[in-house]
């Protein structure tokens, strides 16, 4: 891999992070972006648990759906969801760390696939999520780095 762009997703993983309220307030960290993949993790919380005691599915999926979007705009241009799905195959328990492993599988114009497998910390399959991205203008750093404060700028509204 280049490590141009190498250099690029993990600049372009900063900058999502460090706007990403919602994913920092659940207690997510991007362990390792490059370009087309990402790996987060996140601790179940006390206050992540259903009426199961158990984690709350919404949770694996926000942990699964971040992994996605970190993954689908690594490239450096500006990508949102455009539909997903998840099957849940496990339960999470309190004081677990899930890791989402999001990997890019087909990219063509617009348009691309991506399958995020969420696990505990032995490794235990937690959840298989399928996410599909569509491409809009824009770019989320400036590609050659000169710049970068002007363009978050604009996505500080």
């Amino acid at each position: 891999m280049p490590e141009q762009a190498l250099a690029l997703a993990r600049r372009v993983g900063q900058a999502m992070y460090e706007r990403d309220s919602a994913s920092q307030a659940m207690g997510m960290r991007l362990v390792e972006i490059r370009p087309g993949y990402a790996l987060m993790s996140m601790p179940v919380r006390a206050d992540m648990l259903n009426g199961h005691a158990i984690c709350h599915g919404g949770h694996i999926f926000t942990l699964a759906d971040s992994a996605f979007a970190f993954a689908c705009n690594s490239h450096n241009n500006v990508t949102v969801g455009a539909g997903c799905t998840i099957d849940f195959l496990a339960q999470a328990q309190e004081g677990d760390v899930l890791t989402a492993e999001a990997v890019e599988v087909s990219l063509s114009g617009k348009t691309g696939v991506y399958d995020v497998r969420v696990c505990n910390q032995d490794g235990r399959a937690i959840a298989l999520f399928r996410g599909k991205s569509h491409r809009i203008a824009g770019h989320l750093v400036a590609p050659d780095g000169v710049g970068e404060a002007a363009l978050n700028a604009r996505h500080d509204h």
